[in-house]
């Protein structure tokens, strides 16, 4: 009971302080807290009130400064447009000025044009009368010199180009002269020498061969029953046989030499054997073809050998080889590629360049033809192409390739193979020709040169590479003999195939000639 009196006293102490805490509290708020907030809210007017004193002040002074900057502005405006209106016055008074001056050109201008339109007519009329005048004169003129117009100036052209042509031939002639002072002598001794150490046996050889047999009878077996052995030939060697009147003879047409001289050699020893029939036939065509094969190859090792070259390819040497069987004009092509060889040698060695290579190229610049019948081109081309696909030297393939100027000349190597090559084909005695082809190119020759004006006679001398041609001296001077001469050469290079070159030589010449009584 004590304890629960106790505790009672106690809690009653403890709301009893807590009350008056809280009247403590709640009269500290009220009292002291509302003075804090009266005095805030005092301050705040005071700081109020002198911000809007300050405000108005800022104001007035703001009013001030803007008052004077835009009388500023505006006097500095007002200045600025004086100006403007100045300059566009003066811009105005100038544009005046012009149009005045304007004013004037075009009237001054259509005084002029009324003027010149004037004068215009009076012009045409002058014209008119000029022209009419001029066509009489002219008329007249005609009449005096019994000439048309056309054919005064024809007349006049003509003498326009003679004399061109007489001034050209003189520079040609100065030209030529200081040339063969200069190369004359040397040239002459080079290839006088080139000729000189070369000497080679020529044979020639046409398309067909001649077979000579024992009897008549012989016709019979080779033809066989019902054509049976003739065909089987034929087939076998790519060539025709020609059985015809000929007396114990046949003949073997291609234009394969080898074809056909492996066929010659086939129908010899079927003649021999006796027995003709396909089988045997067959036999020997066997043993012809390797016998000339073998043939071939060594052909091409001798030349290779004569000649004195090195490390020739084998393909080379066998293509070669087969030139023994191919001719050109009735030149043997091998024969010929020797000859070249030796010349272009000597040439090389008297100009002091590669020996060796000018024999190299001069043996080999004809290899092409070896080829002809079983590829289409020039064989200066195909020539070039082997040799390339073989692995020669670019120097040898170009002085191949450029031999007959299917290609342009580069160095002198290709100088010297085209020098030998005409040496070669075109001294007297090294081709053949028949005697009809031989006429004809006689008399084209002397036709062609009596074609021009001017001409008395001409003469083709020397198997047909030189045309001598005589002219009118009162008609062809000194000059344009030179003219003539080249007139002459060119016709004859566009209308007339002919192996080497030909020679063109005009003659002119004044006579005197009296008769003593």
């Amino acid at each position: 009971m004590e304890t629960l009196l106790i505790v009672l006293k106690y809690v009653g102490i403890g709301a009893f302080i807590v009350i008056a805490g809280f009247f403590i509290g709640f009269f500290y708020r009220k009292v002291i807290i509302d003075n804090k907030i009266n005095s805030s809210a005092s301050n705040a007017n005071r700081i109020l009130e002198d911000a809007k004193k300050e405000a108005s002040a800022l104001k007035k002074e703001a009013i001030v400064e803007g008052k004077e900057e835009i009388a500023n502005i505006k006097l500095k405006s007002d200045e600025e447009i004086k100006k403007q209106r100045y300059e566009i016055q003066k811009i105005e008074n100038r544009l005046i000025s012009k149009e005045e001056a304007l004013d004037k050109k075009a009237f001054y201008l259509e005084k002029k044009e009324q003027s010149l339109g004037g004068r215009e007519k009076e012009i045409d009329e002058l014209k008119g009368k000029l022209g009419e005048t001029l066509k009489k004169e002219i008329l007249r003129l005609e009449a005096i010199a019994e000439l048309t117009r056309e054919e005064a100036r024809a007349i006049l052209i003509k003498k326009m180009e003679e004399d061109a042509k007489i001034e050209a031939a003189k520079e040609i002639k100065k030209i030529e002269v200081k040339t063969k002072e200069e190369s004359d002598k040397i040239a002459k001794k080079i290839i006088s020498q080139a000729i000189q150490r070369c000497a080679i046996e020529h044979t020639s050889e046409t398309t067909v061969s001649v077979v000579n047999l024992p009897n008549d009878e012989m016709k019979g077996r080779i033809i066989g029953r019902e054509g049976r052995n003739i065909r089987v030939f034929e087939n076998l060697t790519g060539i025709n046989i020609i059985v015809d009147d000929t007396p114990e003879a046949v003949i073997l047409s291609s234009f394969d030499p080898v074809r056909r001289e492996i066929a010659r050699v086939t129908l010899e020893n079927l003649i021999m054997d006796g027995r003709i029939h396909p089988t045997r036939i067959e036999e020997m065509f066997d043993k012809a073809s390797k016998l000339i094969n073998n043939e071939i190859k060594v052909e091409g090792e001798q030349a290779v050998f004569d000649i004195g070259i090195p490390d020739v390819n084998p393909g080379i040497v066998k293509v070669l080889g087969r030139l023994k069987y191919r001719t050109s004009y009735g030149q043997n092509v091998l024969l010929h590629s020797k000859e070249v060889a030796y010349i272009a040698g000597v040439i090389a060695s008297e100009l002091g360049l590669n020996i060796k290579k000018a024999k190299r190229a001069g043996l080999l610049h004809d290899i092409g033809k070896a080829l002809t019948h079983d590829i289409e081109g020039s064989h200066a081309i195909i020539g070039a192409e082997l040799a390339r696909r073989l692995h020669e030297e670019d120097e040898i393939v170009h002085a191949i390739e450029s031999h007959h100027n299917e290609v342009e000349v580069q160095t002198f190597l290709d100088v010297i193979i085209q020098a030998a090559d005409s040496i070669s084909g075109s001294r007297p005695g090294a081709r053949r020709e028949t005697l009809e082809s031989y006429i004809k190119r006689l008399e084209s020759l002397e036709k062609i040169a009596t074609e021009f004006s001017g001409i008395e006679k001409a003469f083709a001398i020397q198997a047909g590479r030189e045309i001598r041609v005589m002219v009118k001296p009162e008609e062809i001077n000194d000059d344009m003999a030179t003219i003539v001469a080249r007139d002459i050469a060119k016709k004859i290079e566009s209308e007339m195939e002919y192996p080497g070159q030909i020679k063109v030589t005009v003659i002119r010449e004044s006579r005197a000639v009296e008769y003593a009584k």
